[in-house]
């Protein structure tokens, strides 16, 4: 048995994914707020770890000519986070249609929310083409696909 550490990949409540997420000093801009393109970053961490933990690996789905890139993301800035800060990135699948795969993520601090986004992701082949989702892919994350909020 190891005891090594290993970093966490968040958990689940529910169909939520939730990472938690420590911001350092080179998170943020020279005004000691996180810098607006890291909170891609935050939100990718959260998206790759929740494939991760249901059984879907990057490096798998890259032996079989699969990939995922981001097509469309609108995201809604709310509040400034900030060195130190302890937030976490939730994660919410609700939806696979075709090559396209739908999400909402959000970061909170506590109770308050901080931003929050809408996800468009496509499967894709390693050269870019646009694939529909393995069988298996699909079986393993259909469990965990939230309902969309109407």
């Amino acid at each position: 048995m190891s005891h090594e550490p290993t970093p966490t990949a968040g958990v689940f409540v529910g169909t939520e994914h939730q990472l938690p997420v420590r911001i350092y000093y080179e998170d943020t801009d020279f005004s000691g707020i996180v810098y607006h393109a890291n909170y891609l970053r935050y939100f990718e961490r959260g998206r790759s770890d929740f494939f991760r933990m249901i059984g879907v690996s990057h490096t798998e789905l890259a032996a079989i000519d699969t990939a995922f890139a981001i097509t469309r993301m609108e995201i809604d800035f709310k509040r400034a986070a900030r060195v130190d800060d302890a937030l976490v990135v939730h994660t919410v699948w609700n939806r696979i249609k075709g090559v396209r795969l739908l999400a909402k993520q959000w970061i909170t601090r506590g109770e308050e929310l901080v931003c929050a986004a809408n996800v468009e992701a496509v499967c894709i082949s390693l050269d870019g083409r646009p694939r529909k989702p393995s069988a298996e892919m699909t079986a393993k994350v259909t469990p965990w696909l939230a309902p969309e909020e109407s």
